[in-house]
């Protein structure tokens, strides 16, 4: 039986933490997590790290085993969870991978694209341009220069953001020309499945999901995490907006109704990266675990 690796994918708060543990566990397998927000171990509840029962029910790889402090990043990743694979692969013929990270999903699936080294001075202007100017304009930017990029990539992440406009700028091409193009062949086949919800009810759930992280303590986890606040780790969805209510730039009700609207966007651009992609076999939220397995299990024995 050949190695087969089961990607599941799907906006935030759709509910891939709960389908991937039935699947672990009706395949008696383990779980790797490319969710590049839930590698650091400072960050638990703005990042939706799955309940430690959850973490418990099945063996989980790549869930808070970094330090905020660590330089990390996606051709890191894509080492590493290599790695893990051929381990688990020793004894499982099928792993799990969930998160809604896509570029670190593809890493493992398809491999990174090439890109040409840039100048540092060109990242040096872009990051003083977003202290001076913000992060719109260095998202105008792109938009003008790289449309397809605009809308694929994490906008509201600076460093994506800044990656993407200085391929852009130091090289002449677009960011998004240098991707999509011949990768190293995998030992595993992949297996996409896909969750989807009407738009109303997705973000309803995460504005749930947001009520339940203010609940839980999120406003402290980022309190103790505000003087650390221009580490890259941190540039996310959460706890951006709540330094700025430290900062007294906003109301505390502005800064979580921020957090929901910009996790809503987030989810739209999770939505736009997972429908290019034709090999997803799409199942609308909450689907029956009997009927996930029976088309994976319907599509390894056709292999």
């Amino acid at each position: 039986m050949s190695n087969y690796l089961i990607s599941i994918v799907g906006a935030t708060a759709i509910g891939k933490t709960a389908l991937s543990i039935e699947l672990a566990k009706h395949f008696n397998t383990e779980i790797i997590s490319c969710d590049s927000r839930q590698f650091y171990k400072e960050m638990s509840i703005g990042t939706a790290v799955p309940y430690p029962e959850e973490l418990a029910a099945v063996k989980h790889h790549f869930i808070q085993n970094r330090s905020i402090f660590e330089d990390y990043n996606v051709g890191q990743f894509e080492k590493d969870a290599l790695e893990k694979l051929n381990q688990l692969f020793k004894q499982h013929n099928i792993v799990i991978m969930v998160g809604g990270s896509g570029l670190y999903a593809n890493a493992v699936i398809d491999g990174l694209d090439y890109f040409p080294e840039i100048p540092a001075a060109v990242r040096e202007n872009l990051n003083k341009q977003l202290k001076e100017k913000g992060i719109e304009n260095l998202q105008n930017q792109l938009k003008n220069l790289d449309i397809e990029s605009y809308n694929s990539i994490e906008i509201d992440n600076p460093h994506r953001l800044i990656r993407a406009l200085e391929i852009c700028i130091g090289s002449g091409e677009t960011y998004s020309s240098f991707k999509n193009k011949p990768k190293a062949p995998r030992n595993f086949k992949t297996i996409k499945i896909g969750l989807q919800a009407e738009r109303e009810l997705m973000y309803e759930r995460i504005n749930k999901r947001v009520d339940i992280m203010i609940n839980n303590g999120l406003l402290n986890e980022a309190k103790e995490l505000v003087e650390h606040k221009n580490l890259n780790a941190l540039q996310t969805v959460g706890y951006r907006e709540l330094f700025k209510f430290f900062n007294n730039e906003i109301t505390l009700e502005f800064a979580i109704e921020e957090i929901k609207k910009n996790t809503r966007r987030f989810a739209k651009r999770q939505v736009t990266w997972n429908k290019r992609d034709k090999d997803i076999c799409w199942f609308n939220f909450n689907p029956t675990i009997k009927d996930v397995t029976r088309l994976i299990e319907s599509k390894i024995t056709c292999e």
